[in-house]
């Protein structure tokens, strides 16, 4: 019956079929295996853990009996890379999978950091490293987001130094692991969740140093990614000088250590209160040396003569008036003189040239009735009637008859 087919009317028993995945499951044989630990607890001198793939989401129990842990060490701990030499095992009671070790190597390090170089240099290729790309920090931030393990001494620090520093400050904390299979994931959500709050002016990564393979989380492609993908200014402050996680490299400013982040993000008021104070007092000292200066200036322009006694300006153009209208109404009075004189010259040569002085000397102008002048006796036959201009007034005439020149005109009435 073993080998029949499993069918409605002849189903399998439950360990039948145990024992086959089990037979399928031996034949794989021992393989060796890479992963990161992220599970590892001890219990009977024997081992139980978990083996996560280092780049996929993929999960393995193991178990290290006694016998191979004590040639293995003690020097494995959750969050190594590990290679191993396993064996599948399925418990047919129990229904589980699981890979007894038979031994484990720490993966060489000369391997990570040549993994490392490799995502750095492709990173820096695409630009995530440019200073160009870092986006500034401002200057006093209201709300910091803060990225940690929770009741850290990273949160502690960044927390108690930004407010001894401005106490005003807020913080918008993401818990997250910051070590082990969940780290990654935790990070990277925190951050995106983060970035995409509003009143979030600035987030903080933050984590009290520890060893290389401890900080690889933070040089995981895609958290980095996300990193460089925040709108907001991030700060990495994993707190290792030796070794730098891709997170410093891509972050818009790389802080030593969580105190170190503090004191980099908010500034200090005490210091910002001494700036204003000396601000003001150059600012005070400098008008002081200008209105000083000014009132100098203008004393210095109250002691010249023109205004110590500014009636003299008053006096002097008096005596300048004064010269002025004396010289005007003498050369006024030259000028009507002259005019004067001239006026009466020209009088008198024009009653020399006027009709009026042969009038005077009493002659008479005839004219005849039409107007016209009567110039010769011919001109006026008897009974023309004439008028005759005298130097005052006319008188109306009648001609009787014409005279001889030689002969005195007396026969006019």
């Amino acid at each position: 019956m073993t080998d029949a087919p499993a069918t409605v009317e002849t189903p399998w028993p439950v360990a039948l079929l145990s024992n086959k995945i089990r037979g399928y499951i031996e034949r794989l044989g021992m393989v060796w295996v890479e992963g990161e630990i992220t599970q590892w607890g001890a219990s009977g001198g024997n081992v139980y853990g978990k083996l996560k793939d280092l780049s996929e989401d993929a999960t393995v129990s193991f178990t290290i009996w006694s016998s191979v842990r004590a040639k293995l060490g003690n020097d494995f701990k959750a969050g190594d890379r590990v290679v191993a030499l396993v064996k599948p095992n399925f418990w047919v009671k129990g229904g589980t999978l699981t890979m007894q070790a038979f031994e484990m190597r720490h993966v060489g390090l000369g391997d990570l950091l040549e993994r490392l170089e490799r995502l750095r240099k492709q990173l820096a290729s695409e630009g995530l490293f440019d200073a160009s790309r870092k986006k500034r920090l401002p200057f006093l931030p209201h709300c910091i987001g803060l990225v940690t393990g929770k009741d850290s001494d990273a949160e502690k620090d960044v927390i108690r130094n930004a407010q001894l520093r401005w106490p005003a400050v807020n913080f918008r904390v993401a818990h997250a692991a910051v070590q082990g299979d969940r780290a990654v994931g935790e990070v990277t959500s925190a951050i995106q969740r983060l970035d995409a709050d509003p009143e979030v002016d600035v987030i903080i990564v933050a984590r009290g140093g520890g060893d290389f393979q401890n900080l690889l989380t933070f040089s995981d492609e895609g958290l980095v990614r996300a990193a460089a993908a925040c709108v907001t200014p991030l700060v990495s402050a994993i707190g290792h000088e030796a070794d730098r996680p891709l997170l410093d490299e891509v972050a818009d400013l790389r802080a030593s250590t969580p105190t170190d982040a503090a004191k980099r993000v908010v500034p200090d008021v005490s210091d910002e209160l001494n700036r204003v104070q000396q601000a003001r007092a150059r600012l005070s000292s400098r008008l002081t040396g200008i209105l000083s200066s000014e009132i100098d200036r203008i004393s210095q322009l109250r002691s010249r003569p023109a205004l110590v006694d500014p009636r003299w300006i008053i006096d002097s153009r008096s005596e300048d008036l004064t010269r002025y209208v004396a010289r005007g109404a003498e050369l006024t009075g030259r000028v009507l003189e002259r005019a004067g004189s001239a006026v009466v010259e020209l009088r008198s040569q024009l009653r020399a040239l006027s009709p009026q002085g042969t009038l005077d000397r009493g002659y008479a102008i005839a004219q005849l009735p039409g107007g016209q002048v009567l110039r010769s006796a011919g001109g006026a036959p008897a009974g023309t009637e004439l008028l005759l201009t005298l130097a005052s007034g006319t008188v109306p005439a009648t001609a009787n008859a014409a005279v001889p020149a030689a002969v005195p005109a007396t026969a006019l009435t």
